[in-house]
């Protein structure tokens, strides 16, 4: 008997999702930073045993739209409740379990097993964990209920356990050797947003978007070309930095963790170009890769 399911990851921003799904894939599918909004897209994490194939998705934190973006953002994670065989609704100890009622009355309509995850819990005394999840438990009366931390691994093989006991009897959906469903591009442009993510802030990393522009391997080397897009000329100014340091800073980290990745040496070219109306323009938004389907 083999077993497959898609087993998909959704909750409000910041709630520890990318860090969950990297802990259950056993690699750095999704970059994972302390700031919200981190995830964009729908990424898939494959677990493969030899009778049993977890298809993971994390996907972007649910939030009120205030551009095309976000809108998009969104339309991943609701795409997330259509598809999935196991829904795990992630929250944490300090979240308002009321804060966004209705992609809740969403999940709450859901006829598949859906494992709530109350992540932190190293943050909080069990007096606390008791009253949260008396709380969570009115309001997703239907749920299973795991208390975990993503970070320190805590629940985190009884979880996997309990997915395996519920995923339906199915064939695998991708090749068991097969980790995730996105190209080697996605991640090349997800490590060098993830540096920007940690190295600048404010509005810059969430007004950039990184493009892979051309990606030659040999045996030997890795030549990449990307080019970072930003919304005005003065943040184009921040991301370069006084005589190119801050550029330069990024590409040298980001190179470093795609050598790792990758396994090879990098050759990293990174340019930085001015797109003014990226974030609400649909075609550049495709263009980018934010076409939910």
């Amino acid at each position: 008997m083999h077993k497959a399911g898609f087993v998909n990851i959704v909750g409000n921003p910041n709630v520890g999702k990318s860090t969950l799904m990297n802990q259950l894939v056993g690699e750095k599918i999704s970059i994972a930073t302390f700031k919200a909004q981190t995830t964009r897209h729908r990424i898939m994490g494959i677990v493969n045993t030899p009778d049993m194939q977890i298809v993971f998705s994390d996907t972007p934190g649910v939030l009120k739209p205030n551009y095309k973006m976000q809108e998009m953002m969104l339309a991943f994670s609701e795409s997330a409740l259509a598809d999935a065989d196991i829904l795990l609704y992630v929250t944490d100890i300090v979240e308002n379990p009321e804060k966004n009622m209705e992609f809740l009355d969403k999940v709450k309509e859901m006829t598949i097993p859906v494992l709530l995850l109350i992540n932190k819990i190293d943050e909080t005394d069990q007096q606390h964990l008791g009253e949260v999840v008396e709380k969570w438990h009115s309001l997703l009366p239907n749920a299973e209920i795991l208390p975990i931390s993503a970070l320190n691994k805590f629940g985190t093989a009884p979880l996997l356990k309990r997915i395996g006991d519920l995923l339906p009897e199915s064939p695998a959906y991708f090749d068991k050797d097969q980790l995730t469903d996105k190209p080697a591009k996605f991640f090349v442009s997800e490590i060098i947003r993830e540096k920007i993510l940690r190295y600048y802030d404010k509005e810059i990393p969430y007004a950039v978007e990184v493009s892979v522009e051309s990606f030659k391997e040999d045996e030997h080397h890795i030549h990449i070309n990307t080019v970072i897009y930003v919304e005005r000329d003065s943040q184009k100014g921040i991301i370069i930095g006084h005589q190119g340091l801050a550029l330069k800073k990024v590409s040298t980290e980001a190179r470093h963790s795609l050598e790792r990745f990758f396994g090879k040496p990098i050759f990293l070219e990174v340019f930085v170009k001015v797109d003014k109306d990226w974030r609400n323009s649909q075609k550049e938004l495709e263009s980018f890769g934010y076409n939910p389907k």
